[in-house]
């Protein structure tokens, strides 16, 4: 096979490794979404990675990259970090080309993305947990790697990489019957989208490329702003797709020479996002899966009568972090809010406050007493799920009216996080 060019990636190494792959993976289906090509006033079409073997492009670059080195591979195992999508993809490459690795993962990885991982990887695989973050999963691959002399397999910074996520571009413009004016797909790594820009712009130069990112882990936004891939002090992991605290110096180039603009999403409308895409479009998307579809608000004005090709680049989602995801999108759109709440020393307080104060449309969601003893007028941790976010200033009106003393725990990040 062809070696990947050394200084970069091209279309031909793109195309290459579509010739290797086509047979390999699913050639996912490009949907046009009539609700939000109404909403937008665009044409809209969604690129359905979430439907990929692994429910994720990431088979792609991992299967061609350990198919490039197949022999090899064989004979010393390799080794991956992953939050999760790239493991599968590296667990069923092995299965299928009975090749031993050793998949490391952060522990706070989904049990869901785990389990996948062994189904996938069968007999060939071996799951270490290290770490909370991809980078600290990764630091421990790489000494495992050098220890044990196995292959590395990167999950984004290697050209072969890259080119195998590219294929994604080459299915898209092989599909796409108009020309395609703006392209949007999420960024962790940035292996997606160095493969998708690098192949859309050369071949059609004035398509816009938008790489998505969440707010909290903006490493690839940091890179634009610093010159050069850099690592973040700190990052939100609850997009843990995207979660990376440093893109890769190879994927970095290519997205600083084709990409045209960084979003950052908050997660909270991520958040929302993943459920209006469950409960409007039945689609199960993973938080990085819904990065690009969120980002669509903040280019309203530039997408109307444009052709937009939205990447939705997983569905590997643990039905057991739903309850989470609601609660952070009532949070973001204004409509969730934590109290706690001093009720006055009086008889009927709490009757009051459930009469008088809350709304007609408002719900308590969260009831606890601070303390064990001396309930019945001691302070409460109180969670108010409002009808409409309009509601909140007379919601607080009302408990400075009746002498409800309170605190709102949303704005303090930490007493949140020790409460919520």
């Amino acid at each position: 096979m062809e070696a990947a060019d050394t200084r970069t990636v091209q279309v031909e190494n793109i195309l290459i490794a579509h010739h290797f792959l086509k047979d390999v993976v699913v050639h996912t289906p490009l949907q046009k979404n009539d609700y939000l090509s109404e909403k937008y006033g665009a044409n809209i079409y969604f690129k359905r990675e979430d439907l990929q073997h692994v429910r994720s492009f990431k088979l792609r670059g991992a299967y061609y990259k350990i198919k490039k080195i197949e022999e090899e591979a064989r004979k010393s195992g390799v080794v991956c970090a992953s939050a999760g999508n790239h493991a599968q993809g590296v667990a069923y490459a092995c299965a299928q080309l009975k090749i031993q690795a050793s998949i490391f993962m952060p522990q706070t990885t989904p049990k869901q993305k785990i389990d996948q991982v062994r189904m996938f990887g069968r007999d060939y695989v071996e799951i270490i947990l290290a770490g909370d973050t991809f980078d600290d999963a990764a630091e421990s691959a790489f000494a495992y790697c050098d220890e044990h002399e196995k292959i590395f397999i990167h999950p984004f910074d290697d050209f072969d990489v890259i080119a195998g996520q590219g294929t994604v571009a080459v299915e898209i413009m092989n599909d796409m019957e108009e020309p395609i004016d703006y392209v949007f797909g999420s960024i962790g790594g940035g292996g997606l989208m160095s493969g998708v820009s690098a192949y859309v712009k050369n071949l059609s130069p004035n398509s816009k490329i938008i790489g998505v990112e969440p707010a909290g882990a903006g490493s690839m936004k940091a890179a634009f702003a610093e010159g050069g891939a850099v690592a973040l002090d700190w990052i939100d992991k609850f997009v843990d797709g995207a979660a990376v605290k440093c893109v890769g110096n190879h994927t970095y180039d290519v997205c600083r020479r084709y990409l045209d603009d960084i979003v950052l999403v908050p997660e909270g409308k991520v958040c929302t996002t993943i459920l209006d895409l469950y409960n409007k479009h039945a689609i199960i998307a993973e938080p990085a899966g819904a990065l690009s579809v969120a980002a669509l608000d903040s280019y309203k004005e530039e997408i109307k009568g444009k052709s937009v090709v939205i990447i939705i680049s997983g569905g590997n989602n643990d039905i057991g972090r739903m309850q989470e995801i609601k609660e952070k999108s009532l949070i973001h759109e204004g409509l969730l809010y934590y109290f706690i709440v001093n009720f006055p020393q009086r008889a009927g307080a709490l009757r009051q406050f459930l009469t008088s104060v809350l709304g007609p449309n408002d719900d308590i969601t969260t009831f606890e007493y601070t303390k064990k003893n001396n309930k019945e007028s001691g302070p409460a941790l109180v969670g108010i799920e409002l009808g409409n976010r309009e509601d909140y200033e007379g919601l607080l009106a009302r408990m400075s009216e009746f002498g409800f003393k309170y605190k709102e725990v949303n704005n303090d990040i930490q007493l949140f996080g020790l409460l919520v």
